[in-house]
């Protein structure tokens, strides 16, 4: 089926476009790919996508066969990306387009489905063929290192390895003997210079021992690496091929956006990453649909992906679970192909509170600078919350998200947890005060009763805290009921105005600790700009989590995150 570049008119209807019925309006804007609420439209388009699925699995009701159904039902069965495309027929009907990650068995060609962006897989094409050459390099270097010359060269050297060893050990240990001989004839008056010269024809023994076997042990090495420096080189080809074969596919994949305006994926991602496509870019759901409607005549009206089958080892992946599009495959090319459309804002940037910065991410962790404003849990409003838009981007997180939380008012970094695993062993470390968490605050200007704050070492403020109860969700300092709270304290720097900039070190996590620590006047006595609880309001509360330090839970490698005080 050739359908590419192939504009519809009229009863011209491709097996891969698909008639929806559907009363539902459409949506005024085009689906953000990347954090969204499936539209009803294609939660219906996803429905007929699965009745496919499983009718393609069934040998003798769909018109496959036995052996054709079986590679599909293994393949989909291990887990696979779907999406589905809402679109709008030049005739003014609504359809849609369906579309796999990747491949199925080898194939990107499965009928009903659109075709890929680029056809790497032509049997006699040039990828196919540079791939077998790199396969056949992959079976001469098996073959080199299963050989049996080489495995022969690696028994004689691990066999001289082991018999120098054993000969050197031998030795030592002999002239160990005749030292404690040595000594014994010392102690019965013996002649010294006589002991001195064995003594020193041991040594001399041992010296000609070693020279010996390294002797043995080189020559055995060489007859080796004639076999390894073959299989090096043969490495480096491989690698030469392999870089210039990816390079070469990624600039035959070239995309298209809403007004036509086409660039292959090296320059698409030179711009926006400054390095190479990563393996698999533009063989995803959404690009493989976006340019075929686009080839097509077609309007994009919305788009939805879903995961079928068995989770992934590395990620969590759930049956009929929707998805966002992938940040590090998809970013920078549907960037480019949503240019022309009417998109919806981002979720994470749309929040009249600001944008949710997603640091880092795999697939244990999440790292977030929150915006000042921003709840990092909800509410009893419904405003948005860190936590509301992590489920968004996580819909699949195994267990509790927020390992500790910021104040609506107080911006930075957060570490989100996408597995119950990670949450564990995140709120283990909070717990043991192995964290480390920086804080920037500005500081209301000096007045006449605020303590000075020393400038050549940081200062250390312990007040117990407790909640008002009349007065939630203030703090109070309480020496007898209230819990330890401890704060270490450095000036940076002070402005023409009297503020000052300090760096602020919980060592506990209490509600409110910094601000009470800073406002209070058996603390800093000069409140936070912008405090209205402990201070006076201003546009924001100028406290802000710049650094953040922990155990990967996973890796268990210490990591720092940093984002500055804006």
């Amino acid at each position: 089926m050739n359908d590419n570049n192939q504009h519809l008119s009229g009863a011209v209807r491709p097996s891969w476009l698909h008639t929806l019925e559907s009363s539902v309006a459409p949506p005024k804007r085009f689906t953000y790919p990347f954090c969204y609420t499936p539209h009803p439209l294609c939660v219906a388009a996803a429905a007929e996508v699965r009745r496919h699925i499983e009718t393609v699995g069934r040998s003798g009701v769909s018109p496959v066969d036995e052996s054709t159904a079986n590679v599909w039902n293994e393949e989909v069965g291990r887990g696979k990306m779907f999406g589905v495309l809402v679109v709008e027929c030049p005739d003014g009907q609504t359809a849609f387009l369906a579309a796999y990650s990747g491949l199925i068995g080898g194939r990107n060609d499965w009928p009903w489905f659109v075709p890929p962006v680029f056809d790497s897989q032509q049997p006699d094409g040039y990828f196919k063929t540079r791939e077998a050459e790199i396969s056949a390099i992959n079976r001469r270097i098996a073959a080199i290192e299963q050989s049996a010359e080489r495995m022969a060269a690696v028994s004689a050297l691990t066999d001289v390895r082991r018999r120098a060893a054993e000969a050197v050990d031998d030795y030592r240990q002999m002239m160990a003997q005749s030292k404690l001989e040595r000594d014994r004839q010392r102690r019965s008056g013996a002649d010294e210079s006589q002991l001195v010269r064995e003594s020193q024809h041991q040594k001399a023994e041992l010296k000609r021992l070693r020279r010996h076997w390294a002797g043995l042990t080189s020559e055995a090495e060489e007859r080796l690496a004639v076999y390894d420096g073959q299989i090096t080189a043969l490495r480096e080809r491989r690698h030469r091929m392999s870089d210039e074969l990816q390079r070469w596919l990624f600039t035959q994949y070239e995309v298209s956006d809403a007004d036509g305006h086409s660039r292959t994926l090296v320059d698409i991602f030179a711009a926006a990453t400054g390095t190479i496509p990563p393996s698999g870019a533009g063989d995803c759901c959404a690009p493989k649909l976006l340019q075929q409607a686009y080839r097509s005549g077609l309007r994009p009206l919305c788009m939805a992906e879903f995961w079928w089958g068995e989770s992934l080892r590395t990620e969590i992946r759930r049956h009929l679970h929707y998805y966002p599009a992938c940040r590090g495959k998809c970013l920078p090319i549907l960037t480019h192909m949503l240019g022309g459309l009417d998109v919806d804002p981002d979720p994470l940037t749309a929040d009249d509170s600001g944008q949710l910065e997603i640091v880092y991410e795999d697939t244990a962790i999440v790292v977030v600078n929150k915006p000042a404003g921003m709840l990092s849990v909800p509410g009893r409003s419904r405003r948005r919350s860190v936590l509301s838009l992590m489920r968004m981007h996580c819909p699949d997180a195994d267990g509790p998200m927020m390992v500790h939380r910021l104040d609506m008012d107080t911006s930075g970094l957060l570490v989100v947890a996408k597995t119950l695993a990670a949450y564990h062993n995140l709120q283990a470390q909070f717990a043991a005060r192995t964290v480390s968490k920086t804080y920037l605050a500005l500081l209301s200007p000096v007045v006449p009763s605020s303590p000075a704050i020393p400038s050549d070492a940081p200062i250390r403020i312990s007040l117990p805290l407790r909640p008002d109860p009349q007065d939630r969700p203030r703090q109070v300092v309480d020496p007898v009921h209230g819990r330890s709270a401890v704060t270490e304290c450095r000036l940076l720097s002070t402005d023409v105005l009297g503020r000052s900039l300090v760096e602020l070190h919980p060592l506990t996590g209490r509600t409110h600790q910094l601000r009470v620590h800073c406002a209070h006047p058996a603390g800093l006595g000069r409140p936070i700009v912008g405090d209205p609880l402990y201070g006076q309001p201003a546009e924001r509360l100028c406290l802000h989590a710049a650094r953040l330090e922990f155990d990967h839970p996973v890796t268990g490698e210490r990591v720092v995150f940093e984002r500055p005080f804006l």
